[in-house]
């Protein structure tokens, strides 16, 4: 039997560089296709359907930005965009804007392999674990997180959260009331070490809140605990079914 190949979509204008990508994620059992302008990038994202999307921000015919918004609009699949590297204001609006995770050029391959298999493993489940997935819901005042079918309800309505943004909420409710530090989000939830100077986990942050919204009576769900790390508030009764 064949083993199925996993399809990513790489959207690119640098040709030497999408060959050189798509030649080591094969050897690594992906199946690539190559777009090389966010146009006809963005019409291959909703007829391909890929598991994931590796989106360079500078490209001809609609820039990385623009495709990643009209993703959104429509799709939560994992999206991991490419920056020029010192350029903090890209990584800050792509994460802004829902992209997963970035990765800055020039970048190692292993370490794209590396960002790859951490978001694949939050968005998708594996298959081959032989423990069955956590079924219980977890509710905490109007929100309940549901780990089997992988949704939040909020006052019975459903958030479109990226895969990021839910594991970030089901570690912070399951901590609720407790300081989770910045370190430890960011392994338990972007998969890889702390680094001072990556601020990827405060935008994820930011944009749960603004999905979230308040309590009921107006407070913050996440507080932000200065050089520390983040808290969810119990504003209601916690429980799991």
């Amino acid at each position: 039997m064949n083993e199925i190949k996993e399809s990513i979509l790489l959207i690119d204008d640098d040709v030497e560089l999408c060959e050189l990508v798509e030649e080591y994620l094969q050897t690594e059992g992906f199946e690539i296709d190559v777009v090389h302008n966010g146009t006809d990038g963005l019409e291959r994202v909703f007829s391909s359907e890929p598991i994931l999307v590796i989106l360079d921000v500078m490209l001809p015919g609609a820039n990385g930005f623009e495709v990643l918004r009209r993703i959104r609009s429509r799709s939560q699949v994992p999206v991991l965009m490419l920056t020029a590297r010192g350029d903090d204001v890209d990584r800050i609006v792509g994460l802004e804007i829902g992209a997963d995770d970035y990765l800055t050029k020039p970048f190692n391959p292993r370490e794209l392999v590396a960002r790859i298999r951490a978001i694949l493993r939050r968005s998708q489940p594996d298959e081959s674990d032989p423990r069955p997935p956590k079924q219980k819901k977890t509710v905490l005042g109007d929100v309940e997180l549901d780990p089997g079918s992988r949704t939040v309800l909020r006052g019975g309505q459903q958030l479109q959260l990226t895969a990021v943004e839910f594991d970030l909420l089901e570690c912070l409710l399951g901590r609720a009331g407790t300081v989770i530090k910045r370190e430890e989000l960011v392994e338990a939830v972007l998969g890889r070490a702390f680094s001072p100077f990556d601020r990827s986990i405060d935008m994820h942050v930011s944009n749960l809140r603004k999905k979230l919204g308040f309590h009921g009576d107006g407070s913050e769900r996440i507080k932000s605990i200065r050089s520390v790390g983040y808290i969810y508030t119990q504003s209601g009764e916690l429980h799991s079914g």
